[in-house]
């Protein structure tokens, strides 16, 4: 039995996301959005959708086929320790790596 091909352009079906699940949930849709060019760049098919839970709030599912859930883990957990690690040391920079009046003439 041969199936109609349907357009992929302008809608997501939910048979585009059989045999996708959640790698994670993003907090906002830019963190949506990195997270989806970050698995792209790395080969790893990904789709971002929004729904409500249970308790009607909305949110935002980063889904990946189950075949690069390890994969996906990884790179996300990776991606995340790396941006804390510069969230860590632009926030230890407000008082200068010495003390903060290194720099400054005293004449």
């Amino acid at each position: 039995m041969k199936m109609a091909k349907r357009s992929k352009k302008g809608h997501k079906s939910p048979v585009q996301l059989q045999g996708y699940i959640v790698v994670t949930f993003a907090d906002d849709k830019e963190q949506a959005r990195d997270y989806e060019s970050l698995l792209k760049v790395n080969d790893i098919p990904v789709t971002v959708t929004e729904q409500e839970d249970q308790m009607g709030n909305s949110e935002i599912a980063v889904m990946v086929p189950e075949e690069f859930l390890d994969e996906a883990h990884v790179i996300i957990e990776s991606q995340d320790t790396f941006d804390d690690f510069y969230d860590f040391e632009i926030d230890g920079e407000d008082d200068g790596a010495f003390g903060g009046d290194v720099y400054e003439d005293d004449f």
